[in-house]
């Protein structure tokens, strides 16, 4: 199934075609969709309008990836949770799982279902991309903060979406611009995808990295069926959602053109397929797959598990303790 993004804050008559088409599971938000909170409400409300059983996502990590900014509170970087929290004299992982609580509670009360979230890399100071979006330098630092941000996210009522697996923090080139592409062997990439294997029984998806991994296979993990099927599936045992990183970067362009990666990564296993920032591409894409059912068996039953749990507003957060709490600890942290 297909996922993309509109063109700005409001749905053109085109987009309201494409969002009909049946491979069509949903819809990403960037910046140029947003203006404020009540802007972002009121278009999730027009795109569930249109056909209900649509996800809404975004890319709400905190730090320098936060696209709702006006309206919204302001996310740390995930890398400075621990920092915060000895600031603040409470516990790191109290912190993250307050942080994941109110990140998913805005997200939700804008009508969204869930956010691209946590990153699961392990910073090792050398990626172009990953940096201090990563939870820490470590496995055990990285599993530790993330597990409790998981049990946040699942408390206000939103799934959890571990990315890049299985790791990109140690990999210089940034998948955007380049493809990536690691020559050691298996064994330090085991060690990489750790967090993913600890915390793969409360992850509702994963996404995997547009790299490459030699030792293991020459494409980019997303169109790789022993990554997907041989590692996610079976021995990790994940059965849950596998979403794509967007087959516009630059790392996914060695695969083909854009219909071939499509088929490529649905045929390797992906549950849903992200198109950003490339309307011509999605038109290809649906023209070229038509209504023919054999693409529509993409497990799409796992998308279940990404939808809203939980129906929030921004009324009801006013009078939610833990969300002003945290909020109001944020500010301060700010403010410092």
């Amino acid at each position: 199934m297909l996922m993309f993004d509109i063109n700005g804050p409001q749905l053109s008559e085109e987009e309201v075609d494409l969002l009909r088409h049946p491979f069509v599971a949903g819809v990403i938000l960037f910046a140029k969709n947003i203006i404020d909170a009540e802007q972002v409400t009121a278009l999730t409300r027009e795109i569930k309008r249109l056909r209900p059983e649509l996800l809404i996502a975004v890319d709400q990590e905190g730090g320098r990836v936060q696209r709702l900014r006006q309206g919204y509170t302001r996310i740390p970087a995930m890398r400075s949770i621990a920092a915060l929290a000895e600031a603040q004299a409470v516990s790191p992982e109290a912190l993250s799982a307050d942080v994941g609580y109110l990140l998913a509670s805005e997200v939700l009360a804008s009508g969204v279902d869930f956010s691209f979230a946590p990153v699961l890399d392990i910073d090792h100071g050398v990626s172009q991309v990953i940096g201090d979006r990563a939870f820490g330098g470590s496995t055990d630092e990285v599993i530790r903060l993330a597990r409790p941000f998981i049990q946040g996210l699942h408390e206000a009522g939103a799934a959890a979406v571990g990315k890049h697996f299985p790791g990109h923090g140690a990999v210089p080139e940034d998948s955007h611009l380049a493809i990536p592409i690691d020559r050691r062997d298996w064994h330090f990439w085991r060690q990489e995808a750790e967090p993913f294997f600890a915390l793969s029984e409360i992850l509702d998806a994963i996404m995997p990295a547009h790299i490459v991994i030699e030792a293991c296979d020459q494409v980019p993990i997303g169109f790789s069926r022993f990554w997907i099927q041989n590692i996610l599936r079976q021995e990790m045992r994940f059965d849950r959602a596998i979403v794509s990183d967007d087959l516009c970067m630059q790392g996914a362009h060695v695969v083909g053109d854009m219909p071939y990666r499509v088929k490529s990564a649905l045929h390797a296993g992906c549950d849903l397929m992200l198109i950003c920032h490339d309307r011509s591409a999605v038109i290809e894409v649906l023209d070229n797959i038509g209504r023919q059912t054999v693409f529509m068996r993409a497990n799409s039953h796992r998308l279940q598990c990404l939808r809203a749990r939980r129906s929030m507003t921004w009324e009801m957060l006013q009078t939610d303790r833990r969300y002003q709490a945290t909020r109001a600890l944020l500010r301060s942290c700010e403010q410092n």
